[in-house]
């Protein structure tokens, strides 16, 4: 349905966080759909989203969709530092479906924002790091990317 509504607004958008990461690695089975859409699409498709009976719910860096029909956790994230990430995407297939998805670097830069902000629940911040570790397992090249702080806690 997300997808239908995306395609419905001309949204430009790509697929961020740990569903990203399963384009990647060996899938987890994830609840969150974490994504990132142009500024200049998402009022479009949050009119869209609530006229298809989805809850929109606002916050500081974030706007989540819910379903009364699903139990798939939507996240848009509206910090402005992952709107590059869109430009640099491509359609890769994760858990059967092909979505616009941020490049491995920039999934990589996500996940280490995640896991240093100490805003975020503890276990939160440690999933990010097992996602880290999954994305270095399956691209080694990425390694060189870890900020000290982030490699010395994984180690």
């Amino acid at each position: 349905m997300l997808l239908d509504i995306l395609a419905d607004a001309g949204a430009a958008y790509c697929l961020i966080g740990g569903l990203a990461v399963n384009a990647y690695t060996e899938p987890v089975v994830s609840l969150d759909l974490d994504i990132v859409i142009a500024v200049k699409d998402v009022e479009r498709l949050c009119d869209l989203a609530a006229h298809r009976g989805f809850i929109i719910e606002r916050f500081k860096y974030s706007i989540n969709l819910t379903s009364p029909k699903s139990d798939l956790r939507i996240q848009i994230q509206t910090d402005e530092r992952y709107q590059a990430f869109i430009a640099r995407s491509t359609l890769k297939e994760v858990l059967g479906y092909k979505m616009n998805t941020a490049a491995p670097e920039d999934v990589l830069q996500g996940k280490i924002w995640a896991c240093s902000d100490q805003q975020r629940r503890k276990s939160k911040r440690l999933k990010d790091l097992a996602d880290i570790l999954r994305m270095i397992e399956a691209n080694p090249d990425l390694e060189k990317l870890l900020p000290t702080e982030v490699r010395e806690r994984l180690e």
